[in-house]
């Protein structure tokens, strides 16, 4: 049974401010001594850094479609173990979820999956009373208990009466009114925002100055009152322990640093609860994997951005061609991918795959419903999964998918060419996954890690 008090923020559509309100949020409680879990619902990688400097623990993603909608109150009874208030920021606008399947993914969905009340972010810049009209339609449609309004971006005192008004003849508590600040805006790019690891003084700055915008705005007494009427949930917390942990402890090397920033918490933890030790490798820093490295994780990010500094460390680039080479599983997803190629804009990457990669106009954006082809090191051929595509890039494979003569492409999916590259030492695609959804994954990886220490050949780095 979980009891911990939970908010959900959500708003009409994209861009009302959820994240400068949820972040605000979480760093203002988190300032008067609050434990406080942070939670994103959906596939997103960026704000949940941010999350996480406002908290001071992990941001977690809560997204039905990746790990099926019975996983979401145990995975976030894991997260907020122990803590004292759980904010949840919603996706896009509260009632939008999977293309074609409804509200499905939506943050409507979590919402009645955690039973949690809502509170609405509006952006009312341009609207006067027809704010109640807005308020009124989010509260009556659907299942969700909307239990109060956040204004955002109100230009004046009278706006700000003109607006609260018009909540009040709908009966819809305004929890707080914030003003234009610029001081806090975060620069974005063609994935969205920065991430907050790529520019952490600035970043941190930014929450705090978040924390004194929100603490001045919204009444947070307010705010956790609506958090603590959310009932009893019924859940077990998730665990990323294993069964039967693999003997050995093989070290697992996750590629972090600014340029590889796109990854769940769970990963990490499924990998330590399958038996591994888990280190960190910054491929911007360090021109060697850590010692005794058996196995190589590499999420997503912006290689794109970061080419020339990747390129540039290439005793790196040859100990990952090394690894690849004794057979050690390696997987790597989208970012990872584009690193594993030969190149990358031109600049030389690690050459693992027999490929080339280049930036695109184009966004190619969406869950997909996977079946891999190839046995690799997370799948047998024939398993199924879903997963999350979101790039801005493309990989032209030369004559031969790889390097290694024993391959074939890792998945498939309905109205699509076969994608990404696998042998059974290597899985590398662009389809982003959440390991909660199939943790044997993680005992897959770290078993064949076990199991090649005891007969591959020293690396030669």
């Amino acid at each position: 049974m979980v009891t911990i008090p939970r908010v959900v923020i959500a708003a009409p559509a994209s861009g009302h401010g959820k994240t400068t309100v949820a972040t605000g949020l979480l760093a203002a409680f988190a300032a008067r001594g609050l434990g406080v879990a942070p939670f994103k619902v959906g596939p997103d990688y960026i704000d949940p850094g941010y999350h996480a400097l406002a908290a001071g623990r992990p941001g977690r993603n809560l997204d039905p479609v990746l790990v099926g909608e019975e996983l979401i109150g145990p995975l976030f009874a894991h997260g907020s173990a122990g803590l004292d208030l759980a904010i949840v920021e919603g996706v896009m606008g509260l009632y939008d979820g999977r293309t074609g399947a409804g509200d499905t993914g939506s943050t409507a969905h979590v919402a009645a999956l955690l039973d949690a009340p809502v509170i609405l972010v509006v952006d009312a810049a341009a609207q006067g009373r027809s704010v109640a009209a807005l308020v009124h339609g989010f509260r009556s449609f659907g299942g969700v208990r909307l239990a109060g309004v956040i204004l955002n971006r109100v230009g004046s005192d009278r706006h700000e009466s003109i607006l609260r008004e018009a909540c009040e003849e709908v009966g819809t508590p305004v929890l707080g009114a914030m003003r234009r600040a610029d001081a806090v805006a975060a620069p974005s790019r063609h994935l969205g925002l920065v991430p907050a690891a790529e520019r952490r003084s600035e970043a941190t700055a930014s929450v705090a100055a978040l924390a004194s915008l929100v603490t001045a705005a919204i009444d947070l007494e307010a705010v956790l009152a609506v958090a603590r009427t959310a009932p009893p949930l019924t859940a077990t917390p998730w665990t990323p322990e294993a069964a039967e942990p693999v003997p050995g402890r093989p070290v697992v090397a996750i590629a972090g640093g600014p340029a590889f920033t796109f990854a769940y918490a769970e990963t990490a933890e499924l990998l330590a609860g399958a038996g591994a030790e888990v280190v960190t490798v910054d491929p911007l820093r360090d021109e060697a994997l850590p010692a005794g490295t058996r196995a190589l994780v590499v999420g997503g990010g912006f290689p794109e951005v970061y080419a020339a500094e990747l390129s540039a460390n290439e005793p790196l680039r040859l100990a990952v061609a090394s690894l690849a080479a004794t057979g050690m599983p390696i997987t790597a997803e989208c970012a990872g991918l584009l690193w594993l190629c030969r190149s990358l804009d031109g600049a030389p990457m690690c050459g693992v795959l027999n490929a080339d990669a280049a930036m695109t106009p184009s966004l190619t954006l969406g869950y997909r419903d996977a079946v891999a082809l190839t046995d690799s090191p997370l799948f047998p051929a024939g398993s199924r999964i879903t997963g999350h595509e979101f790039h801005r890039t493309t990989v032209h494979p030369r004559s031969g998918l790889l390097l290694e003569p024993a391959g074939g492409a890792a998945w498939a999916w309905r109205d699509a060419d076969p994608e990404g590259f696998a042998t059974p030492g290597l899985h590398a695609s662009y389809l982003h996954l959440h390991w909660a959804a199939a943790p044997a994954i993680a005992r897959r990886v770290v078993a064949r890690a076990a199991a090649d220490s005891l007969t591959a050949a020293p690396l030669t780095l």
